[in-house]
């Protein structure tokens, strides 16, 4: 997948992939009350469509360059618009949790292939964070409209539906199968950074676990502890995710100025304040306030946890791998929520989540500042650890898989004219161990001329 094709069709697939995680608050509460459900069962069902969602994620880790990117694409469009539609339309609580499922393979292979493309971007940051901005806006004006349609549940998921009919034609610019021997140089090789992307990977799926079990119940939060409408409640989410919209845009021009362990750090700790004020709102202010806060700060630190992910392979596996994890830890969101709502209330919930996003903040910004991984800036040297230095500007047509050694036959080699014999020879002298003389560089060659 070459990192000269055009970003857009990837953020295309990408919305189309995280959009019904984003709505999964107005699904989960328009099925308990619409098809009667428990907020604990419908919690269930939320986590069920992600969790299947994560499932093609595991599947496609790694497998995106094998198969290219178009044909999964397009299968998981397919998938999430035929199970999404079929859970419109669909009148009972079985037919709509299997219908849900289909529509959350498709989401999470589209998202799986939107990560391996945006491991292979120029730069990874840019490109998560162009995906995270339309999503939110998309979100947004969904939040806007939905509550005076009506609908009951089906309307959420014919906007999910819909949202990866339009995103089809998107597919056409994305690249297609490699050739089996080319496939096959691609994917070979070990997967690097394995102790960093592990910890990642297991700090992304507490992180979003914590996220989502507040997220998949604020809509009760704002209806049944701080009285408010669903209207109002959809008015507030639709600020929240306006305000995650900036700051996207802020992450996105703020870049790699201050690294990626400050935001993510900091970030975190903003966070998890967030969801105590937000749980234990009991009018307008208070969850308007921990709302517009926290999702102003989750889509920066989200941001920078993909491209953190995304840095560690430029194959796209640890971004693959990572952001499956992470949907894990989605899914079992809702549930947990639910759970800890029911049992303990919605302030305790909150100091419970709040204590989890904290306790993940150490080792997830102990990675980060521990390899910077790829270089955000084309064309950057990277010199990390006494590995051999290596140019990971884009290539045509294809990716490198690793960086080249020393004296490889791959590896450019530019001839120098010294004219000076004097100098030459005295840089060879001294280039050994004592300096003496008949000692020479191993990497070292003149041509008199």
């Amino acid at each position: 997948m070459s990192s000269r094709r055009a970003a857009w069709p990837l953020v295309a697939v990408f919305t189309a992939g995280y959009l019904a995680s984003y709505l999964l608050p107005t699904i989960v509460g328009r099925l308990s009350v619409h098809l009667g459900l428990t907020p604990a069962q419908a919690g269930l069902v939320g986590s069920a469509l992600l969790l299947s969602s994560a499932s093609a994620g595991f599947t496609l880790a790694g497998r995106v360059e094998r198969y290219g990117s178009r044909t999964p694409a397009r299968v998981g469009l397919v998938l999430a618009a035929v199970g999404y539609g079929s859970a419109a339309l669909a009148g009972s609580v079985p037919l709509v949790v299997a219908s849900v499922m289909v529509g959350g393979f498709g989401s999470g292979a589209a998202t799986a292939v939107a990560a391996a493309g945006i491991a292979a971007q120029r730069d990874p940051h840019r490109t998560s964070s162009l995906g995270l901005l339309t999503v939110s806006a998309t979100a947004g004006a969904l939040y806007l409209t939905i509550p005076h349609l009506g609908g009951g549940h089906r309307l959420p998921f014919a906007a999910i539906a819909l949202v990866a009919l339009l995103v089809w034609p998107a597919t056409s610019r994305l690249n297609g199968p490699t050739a089996p021997e080319e496939s096959a140089s691609r994917i070979t090789g070990r997967l690097p950074h394995r102790r960093s992307g592990l910890v990642l990977a297991g700090g992304m799926l507490v992180w979003s676990m914590a996220q989502n079990a507040l997220w998949g119940v604020s809509s009760r939060i704002g209806v049944v502890q701080a009285g408010l409408t669903e209207v109002t409640v959809g008015a507030v989410f639709a600020a929240a995710l306006g305000a995650g919209l900036l700051g996207v845009m802020g992450a996105g021009v703020l870049g790699a100025r201050v690294g990626r362990a400050v935001p993510i750090g900091l970030g975190t700790v903003v966070i998890a304040g967030s969801i105590m004020v937000s749980s234990s709102a009991r009018d307008l202010g208070s969850f308007a306030t921990g709302e517009i806060l926290w999702n102003t700060v989750y889509p920066v630190v989200l941001s920078y946890l993909i491209g953190l992910a995304a840095s560690l392979d430029v194959r796209g596996r640890w971004a693959v791998l990572a952001g499956s994890a992470s949907s894990v830890g989605v899914a079992c969101g809702p549930l947990l929520g639910s759970v800890l709502s029911e049992e303990a209330g919605y302030p305790a919930m909150g100091l419970i989540l709040g204590a989890a996003t904290l306790l993940v903040a150490a080792p997830v910004t102990a990675v980060a500042l521990h390899t910077g991984g790829r270089p955000l800036v084309p064309g950057s040297v990277r010199r990390r650890g006494g590995a051999p230095a290596a140019l990971l500007a884009a290539t045509t047509g294809s990716l490198s898989g690793a960086v080249p050694k020393l004296g490889s036959p791959e590896q450019a080699v530019t001839e120098l004219r010294v004219r000076r014999r004097r100098l030459v020879r005295s840089a060879i002298r001294t280039a050994g161990p004592d300096g003496g003389p008949g000692q020479s560089n191993a990497y070292a060659s003149t041509s008199d001329r």
